[in-house]
């Protein structure tokens, strides 16, 4: 973007963010957006170290078809704390709460995002909601599943099931203040020049984004509390002995639970997009269609929650539309995709790390969204359902994606975050392992949902065995890849050679100000005359 300011005169040099004051206080009471991130990643990063460490059982427990590590009730609290702490807990907030606290305010050209005492708030209900669900955990642990199905869990089981249900009810207030906060700083925040066709496809997927979280978040809410009423009073609700319908918790569920996917989802396509116009040196193709695709994706996301339900004896022609309407949703996801290939046609490609994963991403992505087909057609989802197929599906698009999307945006905007550079190739190695131990790991899987290994079993007939063997030693790989980017990037926060305010060479308000951030974002107020990604023909900003 070209940028005017409103005076010729160098003014005084800002302190940094990470200069504003040392104190463990300074940082617990503080209003600054870029801080609070950065307390949203150190705490994201702490719960999916527990979860994966769940996972990591999990595998090793499934490399012989015997149940001889843990016992099976073990093993259901093991995938339970696995599920609630990865989709909540790091899934959902990463790159909203992490990168869209940081970036969002300085993509815009603000000083802040628009309610700083709500942002640190939700950043608290955010940990005490942690809190809650890691006790739960030591206490016991939960059974349920992630799902927390009924009536089970509202009647039968004997986990800590209100800590963990309460954890997540908290967790979703922090959602809804993020969403909300967003929403209004894009629309009201804005620098002058910075029109809608303007913004960077980041802030139109986190805009989708938010409008999803403050929408749909409180019909989980409401769901725990109808969950907790039936198991702390006897009110009949879910519990067929009870007068209850268990189908009316599946709906209510899903309602929330697959736009949650596309919370998880968007903003990962709003990280690649950013990726590939600064590594391809090209504006994104097709802007326009792909910041409408972002919200195309948030309204059609609300329209499927069915697809989940094809054999709990909700009705055959309900399953055809839900069915029909899945087919839908995945257009404007298709949409992106041919204009992230696009873009890259004929453009000035380098393969720094964050542009590895972001093509990481598209390929793994694509792999998650065509098999989504698969689990649209009524016919192949009855086959499949509750089986490993959708373990896979649902990791290759969440792990695969998100997950490879937000260690792309964590190293483009590293330099921003922290002022300094990691070191380039051991970054490369780390990408190229995270995708080769992602696909070890989790291509093998489709091939057993297919020949019928059902989930959530941690013992299996011996003909799955080899395969079993290979998706765990690909979780070995996987584990390697996600840890060195924990040493890489701490040694560079403190040792790593210094940045610049642009050393990408990107378009963008955030890459116009010091390295890292001064604490107000801005000497000056900038004024946007540009489109995004305004790259010539020699792929220069």
């Amino acid at each position: 973007m070209s940028l005017l300011v409103e005076s010729s005169k160098a003014p005084p040099r800002m302190p940094s963010y990470l200069e504003a004051g040392h104190t463990v206080r300074s940082w617990l009471f503080t209003l600054d957006h870029k801080r609070i991130g950065i307390l949203y990643m150190a705490a994201i990063t702490v719960f999916f170290s527990i979860a994966a460490s769940a996972a990591a059982l999990m595998r090793i427990e499934l490399l012989t078809p015997a149940g001889d590590v843990v016992t099976s009730e073990t093993y259901n609290r093991l995938f339970t704390m696995h599920g609630v702490l990865m989709v909540w807990f790091f899934l959902i907030p990463s790159i909203p709460s992490v990168l869209g606290n940081f970036i969002i305010p300085l993509m815009i050209g603000a000083r802040d995002v628009a309610f700083p005492r709500l942002n640190l708030l939700s950043w608290y209900l955010f940990m005490a909601g942690g809190i809650l669900a890691t006790y739960s955990i030591v206490a016991g642990g939960v059974d349920t599943g992630w799902t927390f199905y009924t009536p089970y869990s509202s009647t039968y089981s004997n986990g800590h099931v209100m800590a963990m249900a309460a954890g997540v009810f908290i967790a979703g207030f922090s959602s809804i203040a993020t969403g909300l906060n967003f929403i209004v700083t894009i629309h009201k925040l804005r620098a002058p020049g910075l029109t809608w066709t303007r913004l960077p496809l980041f802030l139109w997927s986190m805009y989708a984004t938010s409008i999803i979280l403050v929408l749909a978040t409180p019909v989980l809410a409401i769901t725990l509390v109808l969950m907790a009423m039936e198991r702390l009073w006897g009110v009949g609700i879910f519990d067929p002995k009870l007068g209850g319908d268990p189908l009316l918790f599946q709906h209510l569920f899903w309602f929330y639970s697959h736009p949650a996917v596309y919370i998880m989802i968007l903003p990962g396509m709003g990280v690649v997009s950013e990726t590939l116009a600064a590594f391809a040196r090209k504006p994104v193709f097709g802007y326009r269609v792909v910041a409408a695709s972002s919200m195309a994706i948030a309204i059609l996301g609300f329209l499927v929650w069915g697809h989940h339900m094809f054999v709990s004896s909700q009705s055959v022609y309900a399953g055809v539309v839900f069915s029909l309407l899945s087919f839908l949703v995945a257009v404007p996801s298709a949409i992106k995709v041919f204009s992230w290939t696009a873009t890259l046609y004929r453009g000035h490609i380098t393969f720094e790390t964050p542009m590895l994963y972001a093509l990481g991403f598209i390929g793994l992505f694509t792999v998650g969204g065509l098999t989504g087909i698969f689990l649209a057609s009524l016919a192949v989802d009855v086959h499949v359902h509750d089986t490993y197929f959708v373990i896979a599906h649902f990791h290759y698009i969440m792990v695969g994606g998100m997950v490879m999307a937000y260690m792309g945006g964590l190293h483009y905007w590293w330099p921003k975050i922290s002022g300094r550079l990691y070191h380039e190739w051991t970054a490369r190695i780390a990408a190229l392992i995270t995708f080769i131990g992602f696909n070890l790991t989790f291509f093998p899987q489709f091939v057993l949902g297919y020949l019928g290994m059902p989930r959530r079993y941690h013992m299996y007939p011996e003909q799955f065995q080899t395969l079993n063997v290979l998706s765990t030693a690909g979780a070995s790989i996987l584990a390697v890849g996600y840890a060195l980017p924990l040493f890489y990037l701490g040694w560079s926060f403190f040792f790593g050679r210094r940045a610049g305010p642009n050393p990408w060479g990107a378009t963008g308000l955030e890459w116009k100000t010091a390295s890292p951030a001064p604490e107000h974002n801005f000497e000056t107020t900038p004024v946007v005359t540009t489109g995004a990604y305004a790259y010539d023909a020699e792929g220069n900003p």
